[in-house]
């Protein structure tokens, strides 16, 4: 159960309800988030909500039967929408695109990037600082300077930064050069880093695990939110099976399944998805077809020079030759 809890609630009229609770051996967990205040309340014995929904300084009351209460569309029908600012939103009846480098390599590079945006109308530039790689010797990213550099090309343009956290110690540094925190496939379960960006006002996009379920991924995101932050984005990036023909199985059920399971926006990536960039445009395109909210993809000027995933990065004309046909794509009735 979910009970949503006035603004105006006093410190006796709190007690009171918690008191009512737990005699009926409920445990309840105290959830203050930048937009309302719930308590998460789990218990076997059966109560009538409307004893509860009646009782001063109650807002609303739901009864939610998945595990994971918070980012379950049976509490919140209606679909969330983060806004970034400066006209920037994602969710609702927009898509939205975020693209950039797999790693930000030099200034000239993002300079060339950023233009390309700029040109195609992106507001959101995708590019990785700390690079969890497979091997020690793979570069493994630029770090906080890079990011500063990025910072320093993007915002004069309104252009927003999302790019990968790996550990609690990064996101202070971070924080002011970031609009929004992704949590990459081999941390959506490093319950630590998920605990600590519950507690940052600042948008959190969860990556599907290499081998996760879709049930993982929203407990993963669950955690965010049950710290207080509910400014979540849920990301389908593929997932590891035995086929060896691409690098991952994009799973593209599961973006189905996510809009009906949570009301949190739905990002895919289809660069991650598949591994291999004649295939990233298509399943782009897919994605939107079957309700994605966004897509993430990876683009370079010379993807054959990348320091790291070439293989998977669209060229500029690629990129730009996708995003015309998003924008024809939206103004047909095939997402409608």
């Amino acid at each position: 159960m979910i009970i949503q809890l006035s603004k105006s609630i006093s410190g006796d009229q709190r007690k009171h309800l918690c008191d009512v609770l737990t005699q009926n051996k409920y445990n309840l967990t105290d959830v203050k988030t930048q937009a309302e205040n719930y308590l998460v309340c789990i218990g076997k014995k059966e109560i009538d909500i409307r004893t509860i929904g009646n009782m001063a300084g109650v807002k609303d009351v739901h009864i939610v039967s998945d595990d994971y209460k918070l980012v379950s569309r049976k509490w919140k029908v209606h679909n969330t929408t983060i806004d970034l600012g400066d006209g920037v939103s994602i969710g609702g009846n927009d898509i939205s695109i975020m693209a950039g480098p797999c790693s930000v390599e030099s200034d000239e590079q993002m300079q060339t990037i950023v233009e390309h945006l700029i040109k195609n109308k992106i507001r959101i530039m995708r590019g990785g600082v700390f690079k969890p790689r497979s091997s020690p010797y793979a570069f493994r990213g630029a770090g906080v300077e890079g990011l500063k550099m990025m910072y320093s090309l993007c915002a004069p343009h309104g252009i927003k930064i999302i790019t990968e956290v790996m550990q609690v110690s990064q996101i202070e540094e971070m924080m002011p050069y970031v609009d929004i925190f992704q949590v990459g496939a081999r941390n959506s379960q490093n319950f630590n880093l998920l605990d600590a960006l519950g507690e940052v006002d600042k948008p959190v996009l969860i990556k599907r695990g290499i081998s996760g379920t879709i049930e993982e991924l929203l407990h993963s995101a669950e955690y965010v939110f049950s710290k207080g932050n509910e400014k979540l984005l849920l990301c389908e990036r593929g997932i590891r099976t035995f086929e060896t023909a691409y690098r991952n199985t994009f799973d593209i059920n599961a973006i189905q399944v996510l809009k009906e399971k949570s009301h949190l926006p739905v990002i895919a990536d289809p660069s991650h998805g598949v591994g291999i960039r004649n295939y990233v445009s298509k399943l782009a395109l897919a994605s939107i077809i079957s309700g994605a909210d966004g897509v993430i993809y990876e683009v370079h000027e010379k993807p054959e020079e990348a320091l790291s995933d070439g293989q998977q990065t669209l060229n500029f004309l690629e990129s730009e030759q996708l995003v015309d046909k998003i924008n024809k794509l939206l103004l047909s009735d095939i997402c409608s």
